[in-house]
């Protein structure tokens, strides 16, 4: 039964609960790494916003080697979506049925592989920190459009601003006053009531998943990072094992 389920988040027919399901686990994740990885090299690693404002800053401040580091670092966000797009498109002319599966095991050994480099960054060599914030920025990039492409681009889980506005705009809705009730001419303002269950259901586990690794980070340290990646491998492995049970 949970093969079954695990296979269903991540098959070529989608439903709106499994996108949903997918999207929470995703947004824990990022939530967990962003959080997390905060505490570790002290640099968020979802936020490509402020990774550009970063870059303009320090060329303004002439601190062109940590400009480099956020240029690349937003260079890797980039190179991780186009690697999903790569992937995703490439299995879809294959016919393989469950094309995310593979995007999703790359993240998880991404994931082991910052992971396995707690111990040098500990010494916080520039190096050391730069190559995990890079791996990072890749992986929250081939994460955010894998859920992109599976959601037809209706959830994102490595930031908080889009969802964050769409909320306000579906409140906006919701607290308006129709007067005319759409009568004369007039369209009735009405509130997507399931995107703003949806939106706020995605914020909430960004934050239990940023509260849940930054306390994994202080408490336990990079050995923190292995349920996340054993938790995305097992997703992606879901569909083989279910194969062969069939």
């Amino acid at each position: 039964m949970l093969i079954h389920y695990m296979s269903g988040l991540t098959a070529k027919p989608r439903t709106r609960e499994a996108d949903l399901h997918i999207g929470v686990i995703l947004t824990l994740v990022a939530g967990a790494l962003n959080a997390g990885g905060f505490l570790a090299i002290g640099q968020y690693t979802s936020h490509i916003t402020g990774m550009v404002s970063t870059l303009a800053d320090q060329l303004v401040l002439r601190h062109f080697d940590l400009a480099a580091i956020a240029a690349v670092s937003w260079l890797a966000f980039l190179c991780g979506a186009a690697t999903t797009a790569l992937v995703v498109n490439y299995l879809r002319r294959a016919n393989v049925g469950n094309v995310y599966a593979a995007p999703l095991l790359v993240e998880a050994v991404l994931i082991l592989v910052f992971g396995a480099f707690g111990g040098a960054l500990q010494q916080h060599e520039l190096v050391d920190v730069s190559f995990a914030v890079i791996t990072l920025c890749f992986t929250m990039g081939l994460q955010n459009a894998l859920i992109t492409k599976i959601s037809r681009a209706e959830i994102r889980t490595t930031h908080l601003t889009g969802l964050t506005t769409d909320m306000g705009i579906e409140l906006g809705k919701l607290l308006y006053w129709n007067r005319h009730g759409g009568a004369d001419g007039h369209v009735a303002v009405i509130a997507n009531l399931r995107k703003l269950r949806v939106h706020a259901t995605l914020v909430g586990a960004f934050l239990v998943g940023g509260v849940g690794g930054a306390l994994g980070f202080h408490y336990a340290g990079f050995i923190s990072t292995v349920p996340l990646a054993l938790a995305l491998a097992a997703i992606s492995i879901a569909p083989l094992l279910h194969r062969q049970r069939g």
